[in-house]
């Protein structure tokens, strides 16, 4: 089932982007909590339903750790291009992991309202265009 405007929020531990201020602007939200320690994501190995069904994607990752640059990249090569992406990174990664990061927005703390609503905007607009 496509759900649209579906937002996937994958965030560390038991956080959230402020699910409910998107859900609020009509976006249901899917929160994923990333592999536990010691397993694989499962977009590195058969795929992911979760990011099948995204119409956009932030997420707070530790570019530090392999697996998540992995998993970064993989988002890269699986999600259309008219599927917004935001990396929510640690200061000094922007800069390090450019190359990576490129095409995808980069935020360096933790998103505020206006940013969350403005990505929302996008998302709507990338399916209104997809339409």
């Amino acid at each position: 089932m496509d759900m649209e405007g579906l937002i996937l929020d994958v965030t560390p531990a038991d956080g959230d982007f402020d699910r409910g201020f998107l859900e609020k602007l009509g976006h249901p939200v899917l929160v994923c909590h990333g592999p536990e320690e010691g397993h694989t994501c499962p977009i590195l190995l058969d795929g992911c339903d979760m990011v099948d069904k995204a119409h956009g994607i932030i997420f707070q990752i530790d570019l530090e750790r392999t697996q998540h640059r992995a998993i970064l990249k993989r988002y890269q090569e699986v999600v259309a291009d008219d599927v917004p992406i935001v990396a929510v990174v640690r200061k000094g990664q922007k800069a390090r992991y450019r190359e990576l990061l490129a095409g995808v927005q980069i935020w360096e703390s933790e998103p505020t309202v206006s940013e969350l609503d403005g990505f929302a905007a996008e998302v709507e607009a990338a399916d209104h265009t997809r339409e």
